[in-house]
């Protein structure tokens, strides 16, 4: 299975667009903000292995428990404020 590559810039134009919906959001206070919004990521592969390694990793990172879902999924979620980041991973669509 090939591993998942963060491309050139990938992780820089992100944060980038966090900062400026941030920005623009402070800057129109007419705008409507999101209750509790919230920003994810998918973890995908075909073996369970691989799978949980992934979200295991995500969650060490974010300093956070790995939440065992039952039947091939897993999840770990960091809360800043009201916003959560938060990774889940997914079996492939076959054992779904």
């Amino acid at each position: 299975m090939p591993e998942y590559v963060i491309k050139t810039g990938d992780r820089a134009a992100v944060i980038a667009g966090l900062r400026a919906l941030a920005d623009f959001m402070a800057d129109n206070p007419e705008v409507l903000v999101p209750y509790r919004p919230s920003v994810g990521v998918c973890v995908n592969a075909a073996v369970t292995a691989a799978r949980r390694a992934g979200a295991a990793s995500a969650a060490e990172l974010l300093g956070v428990p790995l939440e065992d879902l039952g039947e091939g999924y897993y999840s770990a979620r960091r809360e800043f404020g009201p916003v959560t980041y938060h990774v889940t991973a997914v079996p492939p669509k076959e054992r779904q």
